[in-house]
């Protein structure tokens, strides 16, 4: 902002020259307990600063110790600011990476702390605990105050598969599975991470039937993992179908659904 719409605002020269030292440092989102050290100025009255800047509507208070400027409401970066190790994925990633044009109303983030969902700035927010050995596979997106993590491509399917109840539907999954680009060896790498042997199987069993490239290898990990167990392909449908001893599914989605959801020939 310009210093004549901070003047205007009646500010103190204590909060105008906070305000300059965010746009100094490009500073549009931080926690209360860091700021001064971002800033290289320590404030005898931070908190009044910061109340009298929340009044005056000039920053706004995320939650207790986490504030942003007033203009800025990027959900992503909002959304793994206020918790630990928190990374977009799931539905939202999906979304991100191109892989469905559906647009989830919540945003998805995985963490490894416990977080309740809330609202924040009307946007909806689902926290999703991992445990740390799950915690792979992340990328960085955008620069600055405006950076965030994601999970990558891969990572992306793999946790989708291992909470479809996140991913949007398993028939848009299915159908993300199919068009994304994937690198078997780290579709390898994160089930063994994730460590979900089901979700392995249904990863395995779908890149066969659809011939995906560059997942032979990933398919003989898959067949590997195969154990006495049946498990339904869609986990999220009836228990109905015929089973496959190969990779022991019970297929409640029959293969010709999975070619027609796809689009694939057959």
């Amino acid at each position: 902002m310009a210093d004549s719409v901070y003047i205007s605002s009646n500010l103190t020269s204590t909060q105008l020259e906070f305000m300059k030292l965010l746009d100094e440092f490009e500073i549009d989102i931080f926690r209360f307990e860091e700021i001064e050290q971002k800033v290289n100025r320590n404030f005898s009255n931070l908190n009044e600063v910061l109340e009298n800047l929340v009044h005056k509507k000039l920053i706004s208070r995320i939650e207790r110790g986490k504030f942003c400027k007033v203009n800025f409401r990027d959900e992503f970066v909002i959304g793994t600011f206020v918790t630990k190790n928190g990374v977009v994925a799931y539905w939202s990633a999906l979304n991100l990476h191109g892989l469905t044009e559906q647009f989830p109303n919540t945003v998805f983030i995985q963490t490894t702390h416990k977080k309740n969902d809330k609202v924040i700035f009307g946007i909806d927010y689902k926290f999703v605990k991992i445990s740390e050995s799950k915690r792979t596979g992340i990328i960085k997106e955008g620069y600055g105050s405006h950076s965030y993590a994601m999970t990558d491509v891969e990572k992306t399917i793999v946790d989708c598969f291992d909470l479809p109840h996140y991913s949007g539907g398993y028939a848009e999954l299915i159908r993300a599975f199919a068009n994304a680009k994937l690198s078997g060896e780290r579709m390898i790498n994160y089930c063994n991470a994730v460590n979900n042997i089901a979700a392995t199987k249904r990863i395995g069993y779908l890149a066969e039937i659809l011939d995906k490239k560059g997942m032979k290898s990933f398919i003989r990990f898959a067949k590997d993992q195969v154990t006495q167990t049946y498990n339904p392909i869609d986990p999220l449908g009836a228990d109905t179908g015929k089973f496959n001893a190969e990779w022991r599914l019970r297929l409640n989605i029959t293969e010709t659904e999975i070619l027609d959801i796809t689009n694939k020939q057959y």
